[in-house]
């Protein structure tokens, strides 16, 4: 059986960007408390090359905001992690040190970390030689796994309802934290959109068994009568989402295969034409995920012959795209 790929960080971005004050809220009221929250800029994301390991880095979410009562801008940069790497503190240092040379403003820096087991993650990144402390750089982290979700059920917060699948339970308690979320959600009165976006992020990593969600409807006969219907209305109405998202995901597969088809051939025709030139080319073509802009570009670059010619056109297809993010 072939395991789909989580994607983890459009998750959560997806996630954050929706609810960006209800997190800082929720996991760093201090922060909430002084963060101006009408003034909010997403920014573009950000591709950094580190030379030394010949790596390329992608900062996953930066928003532009400003302190209560004070003119000056700063800048939020929010990280989130899946999977344990050694060298993540230094990769956050990096990453703020290219951000503040680029911006010179204050920045925040937060690592977001969502393993399937709790570790004691490092909050900074340290340099010392025998004779000089020469750099003490901290930032601040959300380590999901170590949240008591019992402590979460009862605030009105769509993060919270979103992020208790990724809390500490037990596996005896799954069905019960399932519940809870519903629960959550039923006193959010959110609507369908924002109900899907944070469901879709609950399934995707709490998933019942065929016994666990018996256990979870018994567990909902349990609850007073008016908070029982409105369960049982959401998770029929979840169920006709899931219908939905199913043909959806069939869709979604045919336009990127096709996306994927029409890419190979531009990228083949690219190196075969270009080859002395084409690195940037292909690292662009890479970032273009929309068909009619992949279309239009094949038709206009197997008309040129200078490589010239060609960056150009693949120039204006990699902007195009980015325009529709």
């Amino acid at each position: 059986m072939r395991l789909v790929a989580i994607d983890h960080d459009r998750l959560f971005k997806e996630m954050v960007r929706t609810y960006f004050e209800e997190f800082m809220l929720l996991f760093f009221p201090q922060a909430f408390e002084a963060i101006d929250f009408g003034h909010l800029t997403f920014l573009s994301e950000e591709l950094f090359t580190d030379v030394v390991a010949g790596e390329k880095y992608k900062v996953d979410f930066l928003i532009e905001t400003r302190l209560k009562g004070e003119e000056a801008l700063i800048i939020v940069h929010l990280e989130s992690q899946a999977q344990w790497q050694s060298k993540f503190p230094e990769r956050m240092f990096i990453y703020f040190s290219r951000l503040y040379e680029k911006y010179r403003r204050p920045i925040l820096p937060i690592a977001i970390f969502s393993y399937d087991e709790a570790r004691d993650e490092p909050d900074s990144f340290q340099l010392h030689l025998p004779f000089q402390h020469v750099l003490d750089f901290s930032y601040c982290i959300v380590e999901l796994r170590k949240k008591d979700w019992r402590q979460y059920i009862k605030q009105d917060n769509p993060i919270a309802a979103a992020m208790l699948c990724k809390m500490g339970y037990t596996k005896d308690e799954r069905v019960q934290v399932k519940k809870e979320f519903l629960r959550m959600l039923v006193r959010l009165e959110i609507d369908p959109a924002r109900m899907r976006l944070i469901t879709g992020f609950f399934d995707t990593y709490l998933i019942l068994n065929d016994i666990e969600k018996q256990e979870l409807e018994r567990e909902i006969q349990t609850l007073i009568h008016t908070e029982e219907e409105k369960v049982m209305e959401l998770m029929e109405l979840k169920t006709q989402w899931e219908k939905d998202a199913e043909l959806k995901g069939m869709l979604a597969g045919q336009i990127a295969g096709a996306i994927e088809g029409e890419r190979k051939i531009v990228s083949k025709f690219i190196k075969s034409q270009f080859s002395d030139a084409s690195s940037e080319m292909l690292r662009q073509l890479e970032q273009i995920a929309d068909l009619d802009i992949l279309d239009r570009l094949s038709d206009r670059l197997f008309q040129v012959r200078r490589s010239e010619d060609a960056q150009k056109l693949v120039d204006e297809a990699y902007q195009e795209q980015q325009q529709l993010r």
